[in-house]
């Protein structure tokens, strides 16, 4: 028949904890033994051991030791209430979890960190919006700028939505095109169709269109981000953009 105590060996034997932190724990009044021998030795019950198991398992739930001693006081009842609203504490952190992931496995097959969903379920601003706030800090005092950003909140989601979709696509149709020189008909129309876009958004006049280009042939993140439409594609659509503007 088993001792009806138990000592720390025991104790990490059955659970997998330290002896550390075992001992951490009776000095932070956590977890106290049952019975202390004369030569100082820590044995503990059946209570206490299913004690340390329900703390270590609202340690895997990520309360802290301060909200544990308090939970572990409360009726079972109480206790199920509280990991009743955890659950959705967990369950938001499983989605951001998953996102993590689907951003890793999109930046390793290759795309750009700056068309990642990440930080969406975080404090830290998803990445797309660090961007326009980066830009609004740069840019926001020029009258371009300022109408850009006065049209895109005039504009509906599904409409904006839309929008970007439709540069994107031209951005694709495109990229088909590098085989041909930046001056055909064809990538010329698709300049003309991604300029008209635009137009929703800010007069482009020749200014504004070469400091997009420059944009996009010079500003590492922005040149990494096209190149995901085509090895190069920055420098082809810089080109194409310069032949739109002033034509040889």
């Amino acid at each position: 028949m088993k001792k009806p105590l138990l000592g720390v060996k025991d104790i990490i034997q059955i659970t997998g904890i330290t002896a550390r932190t075992l001992h951490y724990y009776d000095r932070i009044d956590l977890l106290k033994p049952t019975h202390l021998t004369e030569k100082g030795y820590r044995l503990y019950d059946r209570s206490s051991l299913e004690k340390l198991q329900m703390i270590l398992f609202l340690k895997e739930l990520d309360f802290s030791l301060k909200e544990i001693a308090d939970i572990v006081k409360l009726t079972r009842k109480e206790q199920q209430h509280i990991l009743n609203e955890q659950r959705h504490v967990v369950q938001s952190r499983i989605q951001q979890l998953e996102s993590i992931k689907t951003a890793i496995e999109e930046y390793v097959s290759g795309k750009d960190i700056g068309s990642l969903q990440i930080f969406n379920h975080s404090s830290v601003l998803p990445l797309q919006e660090q961007y326009a706030n980066e830009a609004s800090f740069f840019y926001g005092e020029t009258e371009a700028y300022k109408e850009y950003n006065e049209r895109l909140e005039q504009l509906p989601a599904d409409e904006r939505g839309e929008l970007f979709s439709r540069v994107e696509q031209v951005f694709k149709q495109m990229a088909s095109h590098m085989n041909a020189s930046p001056a055909s008909d064809e990538v010329q129309r698709l300049i003309r169709e991604w300029r008209e876009s635009l137009e929703h958004l800010m007069t482009c006049d020749s200014n504004l269109l070469t400091c997009i280009a420059d944009t996009y042939k010079y500003d590492r993140r922005m040149r990494d981000y096209l190149n995901q439409y085509g090895e190069d594609f920055a420098d082809f659509l810089h080109s194409a953009i310069m032949q739109y503007i002033s034509p040889s």
